[in-house]
């Protein structure tokens, strides 16, 4: 009687074969999910952004038989000659001056309002999230109306001087327009960084507050060295977010003034428009947009380097 031959075993495949067609297959699959995001990057703004450098430098034109040719400078030299152009600069730099701490400091006091807890938080959160979800187009449109010689807070004005103050035409009034604009952009954008800085709050940790209540400490006290240098990574991207929207005003502009009167808020981005669409001074609007981005790139790197951790 003869043993049983014990089978043969099966030849193992090379591991480095199998890890190497998972890592091919995961390569695979990592670049068919990024590609949508990446193509969309290249055709809305890496392209974007080189044809504005690549036209700025040319006479291009949205619509000329004389094909675009290079001029260097010349572009960037009638910038500095254009008075328009000095204008929009002062004007967006003035808005944005106003606009930044006033807005980040309303939004931060109304977090400060909301975060505690009693009856009805959710409501006034919701209540000062409105605006913010609220088209940028229809707001423009409704404090137009208000805003009119006519409008309702020139009537509460007469209502609550009894008649004695009359108030002006607030964006036909070169002195009180850009105010105008600044105040109902400061009420619309609020809500938005109010729920940046709740969210900040709310990394504090409690027993910090509850070791400074028991201490006794003052309220201020408290914000002054427990809520504040909690909140310097939520601050800092506060203030580079609305620098940046505040130095992108467009749609204010364009729905509620065009510019007006008398260029006194006409801004960097609503010139540019105006000169790349309306005038047809493709170029021209490029160069505008090359110093647009230039400055808004120094003041956000100035403003991360202020607000940085220190050692």
């Amino acid at each position: 009687m003869t043993a049983a031959v014990p089978p043969l075993p099966r030849p193992r495949r090379a591991r480095g074969g199998t890890l190497s067609t998972a890592r091919r297959r995961e390569g695979v699959i990592a670049i068919g999910m990024a590609g949508p995001a990446v193509l969309l990057l290249l055709v809305f703004f890496v392209i974007p952004v080189g044809l504005a450098f690549a036209l700025a430098f040319t006479s291009a034109r949205l619509i000329s038989p004389t094909p675009a040719r290079f001029v260097g400078l010349r572009n960037f030299a009638m910038l500095a000659e254009d008075p328009v152009f000095l204008r929009s600069v002062l004007n967006t730099f003035a808005f944005a001056a106003v606009v930044v701490p006033v807005q980040a400091g309303l939004a931060l006091g109304l977090a400060l309002l909301v975060n505690g807890r009693f009856r009805g938080t959710n409501f006034f959160r919701t209540v000062y999230f409105i605006p913010v979800v609220t088209s940028m187009v229809v707001v423009s449109i409704v404090w137009t109306f208000l805003y009119r010689k006519d409008g309702l807070l020139n009537r509460i004005i007469d209502a609550v001087t009894f008649g004695h103050v009359q108030g002006p035409d607030w964006l036909n009034d070169p002195s009180t327009s850009l105010a105008a604009i600044v105040f109902m952009s400061v009420w619309q954008g609020a809500g938005f960084h109010m729920i940046i800085w709740l969210a900040g709050l709310q990394t504090i940790p409690a027993e910090l507050h509850e070791a400074a209540s028991i201490d006794g400490v003052s309220r201020w006290t408290r914000f002054r060295f427990v809520t504040w240098p909690g909140l310097r990574a939520t601050r800092t991207f506060v203030l580079i977010t609305i620098t940046i929207s505040a130095f992108s005003l467009f749609t204010q502009v364009n729905v509620m003034t065009q510019g007006g009167p008398l260029d006194s808020t006409t801004t960097l981005v609503y010139q540019a428009v105006r000169s790349g669409y309306q005038q047809q001074q493709t170029a021209y609007a490029s160069a505008i947009s090359l110093v647009f981005f230039v400055l808004v790139l120094i003041v956000s790197l100035v403003q991360r380097h202020l607000t940085r951790e220190k050692d």
